[in-house]
């Protein structure tokens, strides 16, 4: 699939519109770097739940829940104005799945009034070319889309099958960046739909990164020789991508532990639907401290606090963020006591 198709073209004035977001995106990007670099006393980015509820079952995921109601406005709006206080440069709205919020395009322009960069990750299905052209509009600049196969099956319904018509529109309309993540590892029945998906991906001028999904008992294993063949060219790929700076994802690939300083809790925060503080979507559960009452001193406090799960981390995001601090300030804390979420998700022993 992806080969044999027309090339799908975007108006001059579409492309005008995105080579502009894309630059003043971008410059804002290596703005926000400079700032982390030259202070830690602010989170970096900052994962967002304005609703826990999917329209979606997929096998593997723990991130979801089929019954939650959306976010009020006012609250979200309330927990982005605490974000904001606290100097956060990036904020990436999750899930569940986002597209279900009644009032999702007035959360990424309350998000860019502050000056924040906005980002979301959907699963696709809800998008349409008007949803496409609100979500210009309200200035989203960063939009994930992971799609698990060609053609659906038991496990996932999200395939290049029944989204590709979505990805064109996206494609056509979009201003804003777009990156499809194909994914290899346990549950995948063919490991080549992964390369399929990214060559579709880069076809569209969309950028491609690839993830590794864990089997039932929420443990990653490492790749076999053709899955690390497949998940080579596809890093390849990934030119305009910043995954490709880290060795983060090679090491889960193969089974691998990681040196690292994991900032969660600090310069990575993750806010459920709650708006409580968690270290990340793996740790929900710890601190669990509501956003209002998260204090500067509480963030410093997890920026210099060794995380036991970090060797065997899965969560890519938050060890991105940890590249800006990897080379200073040794962590020296131990957490405060917890117990590990039962469906903490790790690289297999």
């Amino acid at each position: 699939m992806g080969t044999g198709k027309k090339a799908i073209k975007a108006s001059v004035s579409v492309k005008a519109q995105r080579k502009l977001r894309f630059f003043r995106t971008r410059a804002r990007e290596l703005k926000m770097i400079g700032k982390a670099l030259l202070s830690t006393r602010h989170p970096v980015l900052v994962h967002i739940i304005p609703m826990r509820r999917c329209n979606l079952d997929c096998g593997y995921c723990n991130e979801y829940d089929q019954v939650s109601k959306p976010v009020p406005i006012d609250e979200m709006k309330r927990r982005l104005d605490y974000l904001a206080a606290m100097g956060t440069s990036i904020i990436t709205i999750s899930g569940g799945e986002p597209l279900m919020h009644p009032e999702l395009e007035e959360v990424i322009r309350h998000i860019r009034k502050h000056g924040m960069i906005a980002g979301m990750i959907t699963n696709g299905f809800l998008l349409s070319k008007e949803r496409i052209a609100g979500l210009n509009a309200a200035g989203l600049e960063h939009l994930q889309i992971s799609i698990d196969n060609v053609t659906p099956d038991e496990v996932s319904k999200k395939s290049l099958k029944t989204l590709d018509s979505r990805l064109e529109w996206l494609s056509q309309h979009a201003i804003f960046q777009v990156n499809i993540n194909s994914v290899l590892g346990s549950g995948v029945k063919s490991p080549e739909d992964a390369l399929t998906i990214a060559h579709r991906a880069v076809a569209l001028g969309f950028t491609s990164t690839v993830g590794i999904i864990h089997d039932h008992n929420g443990q990653l294993k490492p790749l076999d020789a053709r899955q690390i063949q497949i998940f080579e060219e596809i890093m390849n790929l990934g030119k305009r991508s910043f995954s490709r700076f880290n060795e983060f994802q090679h090491n889960v690939a193969r089974g691998k532990e990681h040196n690292w300083r994991c900032r969660s809790g600090s310069r990575y925060l993750y806010i459920c639907e709650d708006g409580l503080v968690h270290w990340c979507s793996q740790q929900r559960g710890y601190p669990g401290i509501p956003l209002a009452k998260y204090t500067p001193e509480m963030r410093h406090r997890e920026y210099l606090t060794e995380k036991f799960c970090g060797p065997r981390c899965t969560v890519s995001c938050v060890q991105q963020i940890a590249i800006l601090d990897n080379w200073r300030d040794p962590q020296h804390l131990k957490p405060m006591p917890m117990s590990p979420p039962a469906d903490l998700v790790q690289i297999g022993k």
